[in-house]
């Protein structure tokens, strides 16, 4: 086999003002070009190398974008030679403009690509638009494969609703053999596993040759998004873990100023007192960490923005005040205790704790007394001041929206510009919901309170398996899909 360094090439081509630009950004992760809602933005052709590796590199081209394609079309079949014959003539691009951007697209397609992109709106029906019937005869001339990239389509959508759309335009396009595949990449809301099923179909529309090459480029792609992927699951597993253990005390302002707190809260209704201050505070320290945790995963994906992210609204009533045990419960809690035997197991209710035969040693309990015993108890707690902290189901919520802002993130095309928020379409919350591991002791799907960067990645990878269930075969180094009770993957 020939592992001579191989350059492979794909030219990208459109009507004008479909988006090549703003998908090349995309996938380039770069801002080149200039993007503008305009016709013939991009008069001549730009390589950019895409990949590399082992020697290999993949190029992208944008070209600028056809004209009047139905005009265009019959000069061409007005020629003997079509092609031929439209490369060797040279219109003024002042005069002829339109003629002058079709030209250079077809010169580079003719010359550079192994593969054309052929990048369709998807906002009208493959029937309706004027002018993809003539495009489609110049792609057939211009003589190379070509694959269909679905552009415009919207905000994402359930895959049953996606993959009809496909398989019409599929339809719609098979009389032609020289388009190899559809397949649905739009600029502004497209997700790596859809890239990478673009280069397995690169790969399967070149040449024999270049195949080796192409799956080398492609390993080399899928690795640097796979460290993305893992390096994201970690930020969203350590900002997890540090709400799980986020405590803030409840300041004990003295009684005079608890009676006047009291008083006030009473006749105003307002929740100004020390608790109702505690709970603002963990409250403002997990929007600030959610921020963090935003901007990296934001950064991590190659995209610019300031992100902010304000969750502890969402929440706020699922904070828990975790209050010492009374002392004024003490006689009862002695008196059940007193005279424990030796290798005693007890259960103090009241407290919410369990303790081990070894921690309740014979006539020990009895002698402390109850006051005695409670503050021991508090003191292992470690809570003889009350604590505010998030509930299990709080942690739970804030799992499943990790998940969720992590596919907000690899969905945001940087052809769209700098970071912003996007609203989770319903599809994507019933997959993580569908996805997740019951919480323990929860009769919910409600993640689990807290998960390991690997565990979360599990969900983050099941969950894209749901959503793109074409394309499972490109994530098989993800962690595996969890198996369901009826064994089912």
């Amino acid at each position: 086999m020939d592992a001579s360094p191989r350059r492979i090439s794909i030219s990208l081509l459109a009507h004008t003002n479909v988006g090549k630009t703003t998908l090349t950004r995309t996938l380039l992760g770069a801002d080149v070009g200039e993007v503008r809602d305009a016709a013939h933005v991009t008069e001549s052709a730009e390589g950019h190398e895409l990949i590399a590796a082992e020697g290999h590199a993949l190029w992208l081209w944008d070209t600028p974008g056809f004209g009047d394609s139905v005009r265009l079309a019959r000069r061409l079949e007005a020629s003997a030679q079509p092609v031929l014959g439209f490369l060797r003539d040279t219109w003024d691009r002042l005069a002829d403009r339109a003629f002058w951007c079709s030209q250079q697209a077809m010169r580079n397609a003719r010359e550079e690509a192994d593969v054309v992109l052929y990048l369709a709106s998807a906002a009208e029906p493959p029937g309706r638009t004027g002018y993809l019937d003539a495009e489609l005869r110049i792609l057939g001339w211009i003589g190379k494969p070509v694959i269909v990239l679905l552009n415009q389509m919207g905000a994402p959508r359930a895959p049953e609703a996606e993959a009809a759309e496909i398989s019409h335009w599929r339809a719609a396009l098979a009389a032609h053999d020289f388009i190899r595949d559809v397949l649905p990449l739009d600029a502004f809301a497209r997700c790596w596993v859809q890239e990478s099923a673009l280069w397995w179909s690169v790969e399967h529309a070149l040449d024999a040759s270049l195949k080796p090459a192409m799956r080398a480029l492609h390993a080399a792609w899928r690795l640097r998004r796979e460290r993305t992927f893992a390096s994201s699951m970690q930020v969203l597993a350590d900002f997890l873990a540090a709400a799980a253990a986020d405590r803030e005390p409840v300041d004990d302002p003295g009684l005079s100023t608890r009676l006047r707190e009291w008083v006030r809260s009473a006749v105003t209704g307002a929740g100004d007192d020390a608790e109702s201050r505690a709970r603002a505070r963990l409250a403002a320290r997990l929007d600030v960490a959610a921020t963090d945790a935003l901007r990296r995963l934001v950064a991590l994906h190659g995209l610019e923005g300031d992100a902010a992210a304000r969750i502890a609204d969402e929440i706020a009533t699922l904070q828990v005040l975790d209050a010492p045990i009374s002392t004024a419960r003490g006689g009862v809690i002695g008196g059940a205790l007193g005279g424990a035997a030796l290798g005693l197991k007890a259960d103090l209710a009241t407290g919410g704790l369990s303790f081990g035969a070894g921690l309740l040693v014979g006539g020990v309990l009895g002698a402390l007394g109850g006051a005695g015993i409670v503050r021991g108890v508090n003191k292992l707690r470690g809570s003889e001041a009350p604590v505010v902290s998030w509930s299990a189901e709080a942690l739970a919520r804030l799992s499943r929206d990790a998940v969720l802002r992590y596919l907000a993130v690899a969905h945001f095309g940087r052809g769209r510009g700098a970071w912003r928020e996007i609203g989770a379409p319903a599809h994507w919350a019933a997959a993580v919901d569908a996805e997740a591991t019951p919480a323990e002791g929860a009769g919910t799907n409600a993640p689990r309170a807290t998960v390991a960067a690997t565990e979360l990645g599990a969900l983050a990878g099941a969950v894209l398996r749901r959503i793109y269930p074409q394309a499972a075969a490109w994530l098989p180094a993800l962690p595996p899909a969890r198996r369901h009770a009826d064994g089912a993957d």
